[in-house]
């Protein structure tokens, strides 16, 4: 039989943790949970849960998730997040996974997400196929931003949704895109992006057409008009930030002595 680690990040997730948890429990084998310095009861949840509890200082998703792996005894990780649940009928697809053989390094997963008191089933969110079961030998996570389990070949598909408890209000939104585009500049960056002026003006009209009109997201109603709302605003947020990123960096390098 296959056995699973499920491995989390977390700070201060007390509000989401227990629902995620309870979900895991008697469909994996261990819970390690790497934590960068909650100040509220989520160390004392997690070992509630019986999870195996690890500190370490924050860097960026990726690494977190990667040493989260590192942790675990099994090779097989379930990668899960604070704000998510298996649902029934994935817990399930992976204990009917577990007595099967693996015929792929990675497996992904529907993910279906609650925004204001529904749940979306358009605006580009659902399916939202995210890669979480995997074997540490043969993948990892990479990324700053929207990390995702890197490998070569095709993945599986397990069935069932992993549910996805995003945000509370439209404030906590707006404050993710924020967030979120400060971070997706960063990557740009050191990707070696460096054209953005023209995408901060072409884009953010284009990503709100493409969520709202090509992507259904009038389907959500005034959910999916906030949604395409918001992702408009995320791409439009992280040109200008590439932007600013971009000509700090040039001052810096003009105000260098030379010798």
């Amino acid at each position: 039989m296959n056995r699973i680690s499920a491995c989390l990040i977390t700070y201060n997730e007390e509000h989401n943790l227990p629902r995620a948890l309870a979900s895991l429990a008697g469909v994996v084998d261990e819970i390690v949970i790497v934590d960068s310095g909650s100040i509220d009861r989520t160390e004392e949840l997690a070992r509630e849960y019986g999870a195996t509890l690890h500190f370490r200082e924050w860097s960026s998703y990726g690494e977190q998730k990667n040493f989260a792996a590192e942790c675990a005894q099994n090779e097989w990780i379930f990668s899960v997040d604070a704000d998510e649940e298996l649902s029934s009928a994935l817990q399930t697809s992976l204990l009917a996974w577990k007595k099967s053989e693996p015929k792929f390094p990675v497996y992904e997963v529907a993910r279906k997400t609650w925004y204001l008191g529904a749940w979306i089933n358009h605006s580009g969110w659902y399916p939202d196929f995210q890669r979480r079961l995997y074997n540490r030998d043969e993948a990892r996570f990479s990324g700053i931003i929207h990390e995702s389990v890197r490998f070569v070949g095709p993945p599986g598909r397990l069935h069932g949704d992993l549910l996805h408890y995003t945000v509370r209000t439209f404030e906590e939104h707006k404050a993710k895109v924020e967030k979120y585009a400060g971070l997706a500049a960063q990557q740009m960056h050191w990707e070696g992006k460096r054209q953005w002026r023209t995408a901060k003006l072409l884009a953010a009209p284009w990503r709100w057409f493409y969520t709202f009109i090509l992507r259904g997201g009038f389907l959500d109603g005034y959910r999916g008009a906030l949604i395409a709302k918001m992702a408009a605003r995320s791409v439009r947020l992280k040109y200008a930030k590439l932007g600013k990123l971009i000509q700090t960096k040039k001052l810096e390098r003009e105000r260098r002595p030379t010798s």
